[in-house]
């Protein structure tokens, strides 16, 4: 029909149908982004930058080496919920944050984006942020596909080291 082959992934379904307690946390008043940046002092170990209205902080379940997200402290699901200020932060946070990843690691290349809905694969749908992290040409491997494990070649603690005197 399309020449796709299908690879059925059945153990997806509590996902995508909404069963699981990590993708509902959110709507339950319990934002794991706002513990972090609430108690900005009691999680420096996550947090990278700060700025006035957001702040960029280590993703705890990194898909790479660098990968880290931009969010503001404000609580809201989208970029329209925010205020012209903490959106202009926000995205000037960006712009230096892929900056500090280029000068930190040398990447091929960067990705940046934000999963806006559920629907779009966010697993905070309610608290705005945009990923950011560093790629490498054949970057990709077997232990995720076959394994279903991330190998990460430095520790989150090296990695938020290295971030912040970046951003310096």
């Amino acid at each position: 029909m399309d020449g796709l082959d299908r690879m059925w992934a059945t153990w997806r379904q509590d996902y995508v149908s909404g069963e699981t307690g990590e993708i509902s946390r959110a709507s339950e008043g319990k934002c794991v982004l706002c513990s972090v940046l609430d108690l900005r002092a009691s999680y420096p170990e996550q947090l990278v930058y700060t700025g006035e209205s957001a702040a960029v902080i280590l993703n705890a379940y990194p898909y790479n080496t660098g990968h880290v997200m931009v969010l503001p402290y404000e609580h809201v699901a989208d970029f329209d919920d925010l205020n012209p200020t903490t959106r202009l932060e926000m995205f000037d946070l960006v712009v230096r944050t892929i900056g500090a990843i280029q000068t930190s690691y040398t990447p091929d290349g960067v990705n940046m984006g934000a999963n806006i809905g559920r629907g779009a694969g966010a697993g905070i749908p309610d608290h705005l942020h945009v990923h950011v992290l560093p790629r490498w040409d054949g970057d990709t491997n077997f232990m995720t596909t076959v394994g279903g494990v991330r190998v990460l070649p430095e520790t989150l603690d090296s990695t938020l080291e290295r971030l912040r005197s970046a951003f310096d």
